[in-house]
């Protein structure tokens, strides 16, 4: 996440720092009084990009120092790879934060004062132990990017469907079997990345989200694709590899803008031929997209 990583101090102090010094200094440059401990952490954030960064990545720290949540003119808060297990209720105290990541921790829930932050446009919680997430984050309207992959979650609260900002999802490798309802009502989504699932089915209301350029749903053990999905004339990228697939919806030629048959997993294109497709789709497939296309397109 943006900003320099500070080395002005150490984890042990950051520890040691919390519930210690508690004597408030008086108040400077407009800035609140805050506690001894707060002000050493004020000292180590930076400006990046114009937003007020603290990052304390990387830190070792099985919790979060108690004065961190006097900082209210935090912008940007990296906790990244750190061995956090919670947040405390605290955490809705930093109502200026526009990007949070809490990547790689140990985290089996979010508190439900993350509401609160409604200023948030990024947030990162990929790599904990997330089984659900709760439905105050909903109430978070102005979030563009959501990042829950790497978890444990099997679904999404209803809430979450008031997201209509959200342009990028990520719910890959995760414990999902159906494609969260709410999630076709983001409708501003333009990237939703949902491989290493256990989906077996895409929902024809996946025609909801008409801004989508990339799809990504490799690895999941889906047997079809519902013709639907042909109707998002803005793909650019759809990776359907490592399924169940044997064969395509004859709409498939619909969508133009994939133009080729890719391979790299964020090629734009098409991604199939790692199915157990049929003869005789298997076969017009070596002659690359444009010979299913016209293999598919009506005469």
């Amino acid at each position: 996440m943006g900003g320099k990583q500070s080395h002005g101090f150490s984890s042990k102090e950051l520890n040691e720092g919390s519930g210690c010094q508690r004597s408030k200094s008086s108040s400077r440059d407009g800035q609140p009084s805050l506690s001894s401990a707060a002000e050493r952490f004020r000292k180590h954030t930076t400006v990046h990009f114009g937003y007020n960064t603290l990052s304390l990545a990387m830190r070792a720290l099985v919790e979060t120092p108690s004065e961190l949540w006097e900082l209210r003119e935090v912008q940007k808060l990296n906790l990244s790879m750190n061995c956090l297990s919670s947040l405390p209720p605290a955490l809705g105290a930093l109502d200026n934060l526009v990007i949070l990541n809490l990547w790689g921790n140990n985290l089996s829930s979010l508190p439900v004062e993350i509401s609160l932050l409604k200023k948030l446009r990024v947030l990162f919680a990929c790599r904990n132990r997330l089984s659900e997430v709760p439905e105050e984050l909903g109430r978070c309207t102005r979030l563009e990017v959501l990042s829950l992959a790497n978890n444990q979650i099997t679904g999404l609260p209803n809430s979450l469907g008031a997201m209509h900002n959200l342009t990028k999802l990520n719910l890959s490798h995760n414990r999902i079997v159906h494609i969260p309802t709410c999630v076709y009502s983001m409708k501003g989504l333009v990237f939703l990345q949902l491989a290493c699932n256990r989906l077996e089915t895409i929902a024809d209301q996946i025609q909801d989200l008409v801004n989508l350029k990339i799809l990504i749903v490799e690895g999941n053990s889906i047997h079809s694709l519902p013709k639907t999905l042909c109707f998002l004339e803005s793909l650019e990228l759809l990776n359907v590899d490592f399924n169940d697939l044997q064969n395509v919806p004859v709409e498939l030629y619909l969508l133009s803008r994939l133009g080729r048959l890719a391979c790299h997993p964020m090629d734009k294109g098409l991604h199939i031929i790692h199915n157990p497709l049929l003869k005789p789709i298997k076969e017009v497939l070596q002659g690359g997209l444009s010979a299913l296309y016209t293999y598919l397109k009506p005469t």
